[in-house]
């Protein structure tokens, strides 16, 4: 059975249980509040970073995964003996990660030309943000621990990424305001009268796609939406933040619109947060074809 390493970073929200099953390196992204910088999944808790999220005064920023990093972490694959990296960053379009991976690679081989032949790099840009990378990457180490072969996999893996849809909806937009999401005027208006946006994400983009008043008619419109545009019977993951609960309702109105219920839940890490706030209610799904 060919030997297959799965890569990816902290932005997918892969869990915990998942990472340590299939063994699949998560590189954590670090998170700078200030002068302080910390890395997600090691120096904090997704629910610790919410707190500090909600008590800083100004945005936390991340920075991308060096060049550095990907080369190490390849030369101890080749050391390994492992065939076929398979590598999956978070949307290029929004970090610089995937170029880094991809610089990486290219030095690897360059410094290291016995590679060639014995070990393929496999750089997927994830198109997009936690689980719409991190679902196909977990399914894709579950296809390896099966026996799949690597070409299998990624034509596995590629389809997901193109396909996958992702609907949130930030229950506020102060945080949106603050990191150029939604325009600060526009978030303000919308606070004060109530407004939900209903974002989408899909090949790279985010869009306001609708907005509606309250909470609860967010949760219904994202079903709908769902509804409308899954392929059906395939799996979909619910995303959520600091209140649980908000998964629950999304799972249960997705699970009466679909009649089935999600592949799993995911909780949002720092990446996410930062941009949308510490709550909101999401959904991730495959888009027909």
């Amino acid at each position: 059975m060919a030997k297959i390493r799965f890569i990816t970073d902290s932005g997918s929200d892969l869990s915990l249980e998942a990472e340590r099953e299939y063994g699949i390196v998560v590189i954590p992204f670090p998170v700078s509040f200030g002068e302080k910088t910390c890395l997600s999944r090691v120096d904090m808790t997704n629910r610790e970073f919410y707190g500090m999220l909600e008590a800083s005064r100004e945005l936390p920023t991340h920075s991308q995964i060096t060049v550095y990093q990907y080369t190490k972490l390849f030369e101890e694959a080749f050391a390994d003996g492992v065939e076929d990296v398979i590598n999956t960053t978070i949307n290029a379009e929004g970090s610089g990660t995937y170029n880094s991976a991809c610089l990486a690679a290219q030095m690897f081989f360059e410094a290291n030309p016995q590679a060639e032949g014995r070990m393929r790099i496999h750089n997927l840009d994830g198109q997009s943000y936690t689980c719409a990378y991190g679902y196909p990457v977990e399914q894709g180490a579950r296809m390896a621990a099966e026996g799949r072969s690597a070409d299998e996999i990624l034509s596995f893996m590629r389809d997901w990424l193109q396909h996958s849809v992702i609907y949130f909806a930030p229950f506020t937009l102060k945080y949106a305001a603050k990191s150029g999401r939604i325009p600060s005027a526009a978030a303000f208006v919308g606070e004060l009268v109530g407004l939900k946006p209903i974002m989408r994400i899909h090949d790279h983009v985010i869009v306001t796609d609708d907005k509606v008043r309250g909470e609860k008619k967010a949760i219904a419109l994202m079903a709908q939406k769902t509804a409308r545009e899954i392929q059906p019977g395939t799996p979909y993951m619910v995303i959520y933040g600091d209140h649980p609960e908000d998964g629950e309702v999304m799972a249960k109105r997705l699970t009466e619109e679909l009649g089935y219920p999600p592949a799993g839940m995911t909780e949002i890490g720092p990446v996410i947060a930062i941009n949308a706030g510490p709550r909101v209610a999401a959904v991730m799904f495959h888009e027909k074809a």
